[in-house]
């Protein structure tokens, strides 16, 4: 999808041009929770070598991993989240939240490891403290997506 063609100015469509598509948001999953090497990363997804070499490379162009040398002989790197990736984890939860709400089937569920309790996200507007859904909202900016 072309972000431009869409809406130039729409914060989703740019946000969804930058992750792409959902085996990014699997590789994010799976960094938040550990993952840092190309073997761990096709280990847990399953994912075709050639495909997960795209989509590490796309999201290290895009500022959501950063490549670390790890082994000088023979060389080898891992991917780590960067300050832009780890800013992704709210959505990922939000994403899987939403999941269990409606998607049915026996999911996973996201454990707080220092209580060990399932967390239960929820989106909060940081300026008003309105939980995200409970009020009207409307577009503003880059000419409301003309």
């Amino acid at each position: 999808m072309s972000e431009n063609r869409v809406a130039p100015g729409c914060p989703i469509a740019r946000g969804v041009g930058t992750v792409g598509d959902a085996w990014s948001m699997l590789i994010l999953r799976d960094a938040h929770v550990g993952a840092t090497r190309f073997d761990q990363f096709r280990k847990n997804l399953g994912i075709a070598p050639t495909m997960l070499t795209k989509r590490l490379a796309a999201l290290t162009q895009a500022g959501l991993l950063e490549k670390r040398l790890y082994s000088e002989r023979p060389p080898r790197e891992e991917y780590v989240l960067t300050p832009a990736g780890e800013d992704f984890l709210p959505v990922l939860l939000l994403f899987g939240a939403w999941a269990r709400r409606h998607c049915g089937g026996d999911l996973a569920r996201f454990i707080d490891e220092t209580t060990g309790q399932e967390i239960q996200p929820v989106g909060v507007d940081a300026v008003s403290g309105a939980r995200l859904g409970s009020r009207p909202i409307k577009l503003s900016g880059p000419e409301n997506l003309a």
